[in-house]
């Protein structure tokens, strides 16, 4: 940035410099440091007075894409800016503060907003000259030498740069990572309110977030089309996005009355065409249901996709999710109740075909029979069978197996 000038204080041009103040005696043989120390300190006092200076300033190089949430941000980002450095002048070179998160942020800011990185930087610019002249009034009231002063206007120029450089990187990436389409916006606004941020960008969904929702994730072709479909059938409102670089569609039903799920499982299997894979989650409500039902909707999708299952509802895989999820428990179920099966003549095949069959006919001995084709007296012998291998009864460890089974397929 540039340095010197002659911009004006709130109220006016800088004066003549006042009177040194008491216990600032100009001292030829002191240190450089203690000169920074008492001109930063000099300058801290008068924070209130550069603030307001600076926003006349600042709003002199107006832009026409200054927006409200940009504007809004100025305050924090010229505090910031002025005391990042108070605390440079205060610190030795080598030990220089990290720039504020707030400058860094108005960068941002100024990047989704449209403004000019040439508007940015003449703001810098015309901030960099504001502390120029105020530096040297300081300076002359600490009574610094020729050469003190030399050396602290080169410090201020070397951490105006390195401020700018920094601005313009976070400038520069913040450009590079801006959407370039509404479709582009909307997700990246989706994606911040999933991950519990409130983005500082205002997006139209078309969709209300405090009203009851349904989340729903659909991989395949005709992904869009079919909800679309769904939620006119419905007479609900869709929320719709899905990023280039990802598979799968991320959907919300949404209403002001509740959702049931059956309607919408039937719906489903009348209107998805083949190929697609729907994970559904659970109804709720608000801005926390509609995250919690979206991710719900997400580890249906991963059973769905496992299974080739078109259509998975969390509610009915809840716990294999959690187990999946859980190394310790998915690896203990194995431990438990998968190897000992595997110590059978045949493997634990036949084990687990009549236990799979047993689970799906509601733990009924007829029905079982029926499904695998054999008499009742086989089906029977081979449960009795399991309990002896593992010395207790099956009902007391059913569901424990069950989800091991589960686990496995």
């Amino acid at each position: 940035m540039g340095k010197g000038g002659s911009n004006s204080l709130a109220g006016g041009s800088p004066s003549a410099a006042p009177a040194a103040r008491p216990g600032r005696v100009s001292d030829p043989g002191r240190a450089f440091e203690e000169v920074c120390a008492a001109v930063a300190a000099g300058l801290r006092a008068r924070l209130p007075e550069l603030e307001a200076s600076l926003a006349g300033l600042i709003e002199a190089i107006s832009d026409p894409r200054d927006d409200s949430a940009y504007l809004g941000r100025l305050p924090n980002v010229r505090a910031a800016v002025l005391e990042y450095v108070v605390e440079a002048l205060e610190a030795s070179e080598r030990q220089e503060p990290a720039v504020p998160a707030a400058v860094l942020g108005g960068a941002r800011s100024a990047a989704r907003s449209g403004i000019a990185l040439d508007t940015l930087l003449r703001r810098y610019a015309a901030g960099n000259a504001l502390v120029g002249d105020v530096l040297v009034e300081e300076a002359e009231r600490a009574g610094a030498t020729g050469t003190d002063l030399r050396s602290l206007l080169h410090r201020q120029a070397t951490i105006f740069d390195g401020l700018l450089e920094t601005v313009s990187e976070e400038y520069a990436r913040e450009t590079r990572s801006r959407p370039s389409t509404d479709a582009g916006w909307r997700h990246r606004y989706v994606r911040g309110l999933l991950a519990g941020r409130l983005p500082s960008e205002e997006v139209e969904l078309g969709y209300d977030l405090e009203g009851c929702h349904l989340g729903v994730m659909v991989r395949g072709d005709g992904a869009e089309e079919a909800m679309r479909f769904l939620a006119k059938r419905l007479d609900r409102l869709l929320l719709a996005c899905k990023p280039e670089e990802e598979p799968a569609w991320a959907c919300w039903l949404g209403g002001r009355s509740p959702l049931e799920v059956g309607p919408v499982l039937r719906a489903l299997e009348n209107l998805c065409p083949r190929g697609l894979l729907v994970g559904l989650g659970e109804p709720d409500m608000g801005l926390s249901g509609w995250r919690l039902s979206h991710r719900q909707a997400e580890a249906a999708l991963s059973i769905a996709e496992r299974r080739e299952q078109p259509i998975v509802r969390y509610a009915d895989v809840a716990v294999l999710v959690s187990m999946l999820r859980d190394e310790l428990g998915a690896v203990s179920l194995r431990r438990l109740y998968l190897e000992p099966l595997e110590g059978g003549r045949d493997g634990g095949k036949t084990a687990r075909e009549t236990l799979r069959a047993y689970f799906g006919s509601d733990r009924n001995v007829s029905s079982t029979a029926a499904a695998l084709g054999v008499d009742r007296r086989t089906v029977a012998n081979r449960i009795r069978a399991i309990e002896e291998l593992f010395g207790r009864p099956l009902r007391d460890f059913a569901t424990d197996l069950e989800t091991a089974l589960r686990l496995l397929d």
